[in-house]
């Protein structure tokens, strides 16, 4: 649940915003072409500037919490992107070296690196391992090599399974696999051959959901100091095709199917897109899920401390501009906006159910005590979108696959 007040982070996400290609579909922060790859890349500028940044955040964490020792240590680390694999295994060395003396990394931290399966993007697993990373978040996306041209993707199937052999061999502790399904023109019978594909190469996580296709634009996101970046005209173009390619009802069977084939190969559903073997969920998303406080670095990253939420702005310019300023100025923030988490007790308490709700523990069933859940969670179960179990109040696959009628319901 939610805590009632601000705590230190027990988590930190650092954004690493650099892609060789900019998939169609991909709605995160990304910088792709030239200022990632080849003689002009920004990876090392950015680098710096990061390691500004982190240092500026760990100070205002000393002067709020008192420093590492007194404060409690980072439980994880997550490295996500863009691609973060594209970081040279020093650099990756560099910045967890950093963390560790500037935040606190709990002996046991979780520290995750997401990784492209592409030969020249997935960078060297045993290197990897040895800078500190723990797991690696693999973004396969699908398994099939028509669906993975449709989507824009460089890697081969065959890729995957060379990324998952790699970090195996450098006794990397736990792998989680990425799919995507309502991929534009997809077959439940195609999807059934990736699940298989997925499952024969024996990772520890599997994270899945529907491909989705917004508009940040239109939501006013992408501004200046906005979160997102605008969407090019050839992804605007290739989303408005391939949402004639996509079907409800074809998703609603594809993730029933996987549901019942993860749970007979033994995962365990705890949160609406993922499944795990025992041990290995992932920590550093279970603290966004259990509204615990976590920083944030990077361009577009978000940070919550239990009260509010803030953000950088997505555009790289800006952030090497604030951090590393070219007069030889000192180092500022970069630019980005902050917001109340909530403003007040009931939309906490509506904020903390619909996070609780998402995940396989659920709610309380005292929770239908509560006179602005109630209406919700009852109309929930009537609808078989909520069900009892023991003494809690967990969503049913239908209700996973309807989350956000019963979601916008307790808003």
């Amino acid at each position: 649940m939610t805590p009632s007040g601000a705590l230190p982070p027990v988590a930190l996400y650092v954004h690493v915003p650099f892609c060789v290609s900019h998939c169609p579909y991909c709605d995160f922060v990304v910088v792709a072409g030239r200022k990632a790859r080849g003689p002009a890349n920004r990876i090392e500028a950015f680098a710096a500037a990061l390691e500004v940044e982190l240092r500026l955040r760990a100070e205002a964490l000393d002067a709020r919490w008192g420093p590492p020792g007194l404060r409690p240590p980072l439980e994880t680390l997550y490295l996500g992107g863009g691609t973060p694999s594209l970081l040279p295994a020093a650099t990756i060395l560099r910045l967890i070296r950093l963390i560790g003396e500037r935040f606190g990394l709990a002996p046991v931290a979780e520290v995750t690196l997401e990784v492209n399966p592409g030969a020249d993007e997935r960078g060297d697993a045993a290197a990897q391992r040895d800078a500190g990373v723990t797991r690696l978040s693999i973004g396969a996306q699908s398994l099939d090599a028509a669906e993975l041209r449709t989507l824009g993707r460089r890697h081969s199937p065959e890729d995957v399974a060379e990324t998952v052999r790699a970090a195996r061999a450098a006794g990397l502790r736990s792998l989680s696999v990425d799919l995507l399904y309502d991929v534009p023109g997809s077959t439940v019978q195609r999807w059934s051959r990736t699940l298989d594909d997925a499952l024969a190469l024996e990772p520890d996580h599997v994270s899945m959901y529907a491909l989705t296709l917004d508009d940040p634009d239109a939501e006013g996101l992408t501004g200046s100091g906005g979160d997102h970046l605008p969407v090019t005209p050839g992804a605007r173009r290739w989303r408005e095709r391939a949402r004639a390619g996509q079907d409800d009802d074809r998703a609603a069977e594809m993730y029933a199917l996987a549901d019942r084939r993860l749970a007979a190969a033994g995962f365990e559903w705890y949160e609406i897109s993922n499944w795990a073997r025992p041990g290995h969920r992932s920590r550093h998303n279970l603290a966004y899920w259990e509204g615990r406080s976590y920083e944030a670095a990077g361009p577009g990253a978000h940070a919550f401390d239990g009260l509010a939420r803030r953000w950088n702005a997505a555009r790289l310019d800006g952030y090497l501009a604030a951090l590393v300023p070219h007069d030889g100025g000192e180092p500022r923030l970069p630019p980005g906006s902050r917001e109340p988490s909530a403003r007040n007790d009931a939309d906490r308490g509506s904020e903390a159910a619909i996070l609780a709700l998402r995940m396989s523990s659920g709610l309380p069933v005292a929770a239908l005590e509560q006179p602005l859940l109630r209406p919700a969670l009852t109309w929930a179960i009537e609808a078989r979108l909520l069900e009892r179990q023991l003494d809690r109040l967990v969503l049913t696959r239908s209700g996973r696959l309807l989350s956000n009628e019963v979601f916008v319901r307790l808003i």
